[in-house]
């Protein structure tokens, strides 16, 4: 399944950015990327863009939609918003390089 230049820079905005925390900097060693993506992106779609724009063979994709966590602010409660995170596999000898501006 071939995606045309324009569907991967109209996928471009639904990347929001890559996740840092200390589980994903533990994960870097696995050479495994996680990201905060937009909902409606699928598995597929996610593959197609990081080989094309990264240059990169993707081995693994593992998708999770994060739970609305409960915030109280004052009196007040909510919700955060649900958010999906991918998990990136790649393949032996690829890595993304200056993703997280690591020296």
């Amino acid at each position: 399944m071939e995606y045309s230049t324009n569907k991967l820079i109209d996928i471009l905005p639904l990347i929001k950015y890559p996740l840092l925390t200390e589980k994903s900097y533990l994960l870097l060693t696995k050479n495994k990327y996680s990201f905060i993506v937009d909902r409606k992106l699928t598995k597929n779609e996610l593959k197609e863009f990081f080989t094309t724009i990264f240059q990169v063979e993707v081995k693994k994709i593992n998708t999770l939609l994060m739970a609305p966590k409960r915030k109280r602010i004052g009196k007040f409660t909510g919700k955060r918003p649900v958010y999906k995170k991918v998990i990136i596999t790649l393949k032996p000898g690829y890595e993304i390089k200056n993703i997280f501006n690591i020296n």
